[in-house]
């Protein structure tokens, strides 16, 4: 049987979200994005004014804040609509502000454990590729199989660049750099749920790959497993 069960982490802009999103598609299975409710529990604190450095604040915000990934809305390229409280935010967690203060609001131990409850909720419900930075060493530990993307910090960057500019909005590739190179310290030295890689996860260095490279090696990672497992 196939892996009910797919964990995929790695860094920022490593290729998660579109392999993750293909990857269900091909398999039929729910695509979830754990790192949407971190943007959008950030993108709700900026737009209310709540200060990203207040830890108690931004914790409290994220313990009430209603948070729904639902299926896309509306065809403009959205792999999934994002509401926070019922408005529609997909688009407004995907900026340059929310990119430079996401990874300070994840780092903070109560926003962590609020949308961890929720994150394995969704995982219960059935089968589900999963995509963060945590998914297979804390919010699905037992996950069938765990893959762990990575590409140089430099072609990240111009990924996430391309991205920004594709929507519209003016952005610098050195700023963009910056950020990542502090996004990635944050990532992997907080507190509470590093980014690190799984034991029994496999790497796959995605900087000279194309989608379809690195799609069809994740595809490769299931059948050997469903062979092993027949």
């Amino acid at each position: 049987m196939k892996p009910s069960a797919i964990a995929i982490d790695g860094p920022a802009a490593s290729g998660k979200s579109t392999i993750g999103e293909l990857l269900a598609q091909r398999l039929g299975y729910l695509y979830f994005d754990t790192g949407v409710m971190y943007r959008a529990v950030t993108w709700t604190s900026l737009s209310r004014g709540v200060p990203i450095e207040d830890e108690v604040a931004v914790t409290a915000l994220a313990e009430r804040l209603r948070l729904d990934v639902v299926p896309p809305a509306v065809e403009d390229g959205r792999q999934y609509t994002v509401l926070a409280d019922g408005i529609d935010i997909t688009w407004a967690i995907r900026t340059p502000e929310v990119d430079a203060d996401v990874s300070v609001v994840s780092a903070y131990p109560g926003v962590r454990r609020a949308l961890v409850v929720q994150q394995r909720r969704v995982a219960a419900e059935g089968p589900v590729v999963m995509v963060g930075r945590d998914i297979g060493t804390v919010v699905l530990p037992d996950a069938d199989l765990k893959v762990y993307l990575d590409a140089s910090v430099e072609e990240r960057a111009r990924r996430r660049l391309r991205e920004v500019q594709a929507r519209g909005n003016d952005a610098e590739y050195e700023p963009m750099l910056a950020s990542m190179r502090r996004r990635d310290e944050i990532d992997s030295h907080r507190d509470d749920s590093p980014l690190r890689v799984a034991d029994d996860a496999v790497v796959l260095d995605t900087t000279a790959l194309g989608v379809e490279e690195v799609l069809t090696a994740v595809e490769r990672l299931i059948e050997e497993q469903t062979c092993l497992e027949a």
